[in-house]
């Protein structure tokens, strides 16, 4: 079930503090990527991802139900409690088949990557869009390159699977989701939303990587809507896409 079901019990006050956090989040990214009025979104959203959680409805949950241990045993229980309910909270809980979350998110990778080639990449040529490599400017030369393909994929299983999945995924479509209600409506209009976000998060690569770009992002939120918001599905599916792609520049399969 994609609605939330926790968020019945949070009222019109919760509502609008969602709705606040979207458009602040929505602010950052647009400030960095269009403006360069802000550094990098991406670090900014996932501490605003992780302290929201955090601070909205996990972290202060603990109870020193241990009261007959040792105080040292008090707080260690104190501390994991907290930090794992947080985990569950951002999505991150330990899933129930790691097999089964990395093969659907293969799955969902190669599915990624054979709509991009064949169907958004061309249509955006279809619509005049064009791109720039910047991307590539900044990774350096990667064919052939094992040095910049191992910075490459470094900056791709942080940078880019976990930080832009908590910020984009979690955080902006989470709350855009739960200011609507978290409806099966609110979840789909706060998917479009959040994917245009992450296209305009990719603002560097020209018109036609908005474009695909978002399109990537709205696969990215459909896939983790349908795995009942298991953030590990996205972060895996993100970060293969990216690899598969790394792998094809390196061994000069792509351009």
């Amino acid at each position: 079930m994609i609605a939330s079901r926790s968020f019945a019990r949070l009222g019109a006050g919760a509502r609008i503090l969602s709705f606040a956090e979207f458009v602040a989040a929505g602010a950052v990214v647009i400030a960095h990527n269009v403006f360069g009025a802000l550094p990098n979104e991406v670090p900014i959203l996932t501490g605003l991802c992780i302290a929201s959680v955090a601070l909205r409805n996990v972290a202060w949950r603990a109870v020193w139900s241990d009261s007959t241990g040792p105080w040292s045993q008090n707080v260690l229980v104190w501390l994991w409690r907290p930090a794992s309910a947080v985990l569950r909270g951002l999505g991150l809980g330990r899933p129930k088949s790691w097999a089964l979350t990395i093969l659907i998110s293969l799955v969902a990778a190669v599915a990624i990557i054979a709509t991009g080639e064949f169907v958004t990449e061309p249509l955006a040529k279809q619509l005049g869009l064009h791109a720039t490599n910047a991307g590539a400017t900044v990774l350096g030369p990667m064919r052939g390159n094992p040095g910049n393909a191992l910075r490459a994929l470094g900056l791709v299983w942080t940078f880019a699977a976990f930080g832009e999945e908590l910020g984009y995924r979690r955080y902006i479509l989470g709350r855009a989701a739960d200011a609507g209600g978290g409806t099966a409506w609110a979840y789909a209009l706060a998917l479009l939303a959040a994917s245009v976000l992450f296209g305009f998060g990719h603002y560097y690569q020209g018109p036609a990587g908005i474009f695909t770009t978002a399109c990537d992002g709205f696969m990215l939120g459909l896939v983790y809507l349908l795995a009942r918001r298991n953030l590990w599905v996205a972060v895996f599916t993100h970060g293969l896409v990216d690899t598969i792609g790394i792998a094809l520049l390196f061994f000069g399969i792509a351009d």
